[in-house]
């Protein structure tokens, strides 16, 4: 590939000198293809992706070279014949924007030359979002002038709650909190999916009295 122009760090670490640099692109460097273990891919793929996945995150990137890698995964698993984890740094773009260049990249299946098709956006029906009534009468105006009153009044209630949970209020008590008798547990993270059926969804938020509004 051509010579790009990255800010580069003396010895490939995050914490050297940064400086402007022409680099040449080697792709062979940013597609990766592991070698892991056949054993355990034959008793639990999913188990597989999900610790290969975690473990990038604790791996620092080379500073020396474009900061983005393709980790292909090529063996099936109960969810997809095969993975690729994209790991790009975050001076790169937020996710929303790689997402969106992810798909600008991609082409429909079914047919080469379109885009893939992508989710329809839900439709905003609330008063506020309405264009404001012309003709339609007193009623229409107030309740239209009220839309604004309610968002503004909520606006405010959520700045309020957002200040006090900061100075002074705590999160609720629940299943999932730690107590403070409980160990103090690794700053090490780790990326875990699974999919859930919604009627299971609902059992927890029953059996631990939580509240949510769609």
């Amino acid at each position: 590939m051509e010579d790009l122009y990255i800010v580069v760090a003396d010895g490939g670490s995050e914490d050297g000198n940064r400086r402007w640099a022409r680099v040449k692109v080697n792709v062979d460097d940013h597609i990766i293809v592991p070698a892991l273990d056949p054993a355990g891919v034959e008793t639990d793929a999913d188990q597989v992706v999900e610790e290969y996945a975690a473990s990038l995150s604790t791996l620092p990137m080379d500073a020396s070279r474009p900061l983005w890698e393709f980790h292909i995964l090529d063996f099936p698993t109960s969810e997809a014949t095969s993975t690729v984890v994209l790991r790009v740094h975050h001076s790169l773009g937020d996710g929303m924007s790689l997402m969106t260049l992810l798909f600008a990249s991609a082409r429909s299946v079914a047919d080469p030359t379109r885009l893939p098709a992508m989710p329809k956006q839900p439709e905003r029906t609330a008063a506020i979002y309405m264009p404001r009534p012309r003709s339609a009468g007193a009623m229409a105006f107030l309740g239209w002038v009220w839309s604004y009153f309610v968002l503004a009044w909520n606006t405010m209630v959520d700045v309020a709650f957002f200040a006090a949970t900061v100075l002074f209020l705590r999160d609720p008590k629940t299943s999932f909190s730690c107590s403070d008798d409980d160990p103090v547990f690794s700053p090490r993270r780790r990326f875990v999916h699974l999919s859930l059926s919604l009627d299971d969804v609902k059992f927890i938020k029953n059996a631990i009295n939580c509240v949510s509004t769609v």
